[in-house]
């Protein structure tokens, strides 16, 4: 038996499928299943293997950075931002009316590579002015200063570029607009916190290698 159905205002694909697997276990004798097809298919598959794809890029930018600067610990600094950003992603899909689906999700993964760059431009700068023989407090500091005009300017342009997305018209633009959301929310409030949460850690977490007053 093929059971068709439309989603009801407020609710989405996942808790759908939630429900009709719940359902499905309490009316169904035993040596029956149920099957996905179409869209149901689609987010089933696509969520498992998008999960797995977005872990896969954390470790991946994960082990580039510490190739990068020759250390474990740099690496995880700059992914801080990472949470950060999806918190922000996760609220402008909140207010936009979006939900958590295959496009959203992609927006996320994309969203990985877009913040750690900030992070990359404090961290790199600030272990430059340290190997010059600068103290660390005083190192973090001028790096977020001197990186402040770069990040707002590429934060920007990121931004100004995902506007279109979010705000798409026509056929297709419900997936656009998912990712365009993500993009813009998690650029904007992972920047705001990335000009604050890195630069703390890095001085709380690293070590002055060269001897130099405070």
């Amino acid at each position: 038996m093929i059971i068709t159905a439309n989603l009801a205002p407020g609710y989405t694909m996942g808790e759908a499928l939630t429900f009709m697997e719940q359902t499905a276990n309490k009316v169904l004798t035993p040596g029956y299943a149920i099957d996905y097809s179409g869209q149901s298919r689609e987010f089933r598959t696509s969520s498992s293997s998008l999960a797995i794809t977005f872990v896969l890029a954390l470790a991946f930018i994960y082990l580039v950075l510490a190739a990068q600067f020759e250390s474990f610990r740099d690496p995880f600094i700059i992914m801080l931002t990472v949470p950060l950003s999806m918190t922000g992603a996760l609220l402008a899909l909140f207010l936009s009316g979006g939900t958590l689906n295959v496009y959203s999700q992609i927006g996320l993964v994309t969203l990985v590579g877009l913040i750690t760059k900030h992070g990359i431009l404090i961290v790199e700068f600030a272990n430059q002015l340290r190997e010059r023989g600068t103290a660390t407090k005083q190192a973090v500091i001028e790096a977020a200063e001197l990186r402040l005009r770069p990040i707002l300017m590429t934060t920007g342009a990121m931004v100004l570029g995902a506007i279109p997305l979010a705000m798409a018209r026509g056929a297709g633009a419900e997936s656009r607009q998912q990712i365009g959301w993500v993009i813009v929310g998690g650029l904007l409030l992972g920047t705001f916190f990335t000009l604050f949460v890195v630069p703390t850690v890095y001085s709380l977490m690293v070590r002055r290698k060269v001897s130099s007053p405070e």
